[in-house]
């Protein structure tokens, strides 16, 4: 009987070591848990960069579109490979009578 106790308390001893030092022990566990949170912290802040730089090169390519779209209409921009046609207006006759 003292030696199942032996072998026993020896099982116990073996399985609390794992526990506390080692690979899977639970200051590991908590250390990668630390790193885990570090980490996603970065992935938030990457993320948020790149959600600034997505919006300032969408206001870039709208603002250039926009500052083009100026220039035609109120400048007479024609770009090179473009052919610029008039067409006349027909005078209204709301004011003649």
């Amino acid at each position: 009987m003292k030696v199942l106790a032996l072998v026993l308390a020896l099982f116990l001893i073996a399985i609390q070591a794992q526990l506390w030092v080692g690979r899977g022990s639970i200051p590991y566990v908590a250390h990668l848990r630390e790193e885990v949170a570090a980490e996603q912290a970065d992935n938030d802040q990457a993320r948020a960069r790149n959600a600034q730089l997505q919006a300032e090169l969408r206001d870039l390519r709208e603002g250039l579109e926009m500052v083009e779209e100026k220039a035609r209409f109120e400048l007479g921009m024609i770009k090179s490979d473009e052919i610029f046609v008039p067409v006349a207006q027909p005078a209204s006759s709301a004011g003649s009578r």
